[in-house]
């Protein structure tokens, strides 16, 4: 089934699908038909608007990766922002479902391969703690806890925290 993924850089024209993508597999109650979701821990159906996926899209030194079937459904997406000699890695997004069935290993792999190409020596994301089985997932692809802890970011433009909420972050060398 992998060799049925295309993995590609996001344009401005993918927009109003990647913002509907990446609310249904963090928030709401399309989120929960997956295994991995934000919708126990965090108020609200927004993770991302348009306005802010057409910022990332363009923003330096940053790239969001589609994954699509031959058909050109699209079926996950990923944010890959360079930080000096590393990758930060954030947004990963599979509709939820399909999760588990190896669109996010997919987009990893596309992480991988770009963090390479620009001269990234590992990479790096934030996941909140509570997701157990997600961290686990991450482990499993080669990522480690580093000790490091991020605060929430402030406000509630993109959900209210249930619970205090922080981030622990994960790195990958490369």
């Amino acid at each position: 089934m992998g060799e049925d993924f295309i993995i590609s850089k996001a344009t401005i024209q993918d927009a109003d699908q990647l913002v509907a993508l990446i609310n249904s597999a963090y928030r709401g109650e399309e989120a929960k038909k997956g295994w991995t979701h934000e919708a126990d821990l965090i108020e609200g159906n927004i993770r991302i608007d348009k306005t802010s996926i057409l910022e990332s899209i363009d923003k330096k030194d940053a790239v969001i990766l589609k994954c699509n079937n031959r058909d050109g459904a699209l079926l996950g997406c990923v944010y890959l922002e360079k930080q000096d000699h590393q990758l930060y890695l954030g947004m990963l997004s599979v509709s939820p479902t399909l999760q588990g069935g190896g669109v996010g290993k997919k987009l990893l792999q596309g992480a991988d391969k770009h963090a390479r190409e620009i001269g990234c020596r590992s990479i790096i994301m934030h996941v909140i703690p509570a997701r157990k089985e997600l961290i686990a997932w991450y482990n499993r692809n080669g990522y480690t806890e580093t000790g490091e802890r991020k605060p929430f970011p402030e406000g509630n433009k993109f959900g209210t925290p249930r619970v205090p909420i922080d981030f622990i972050v994960l790195k990958k060398q490369l």
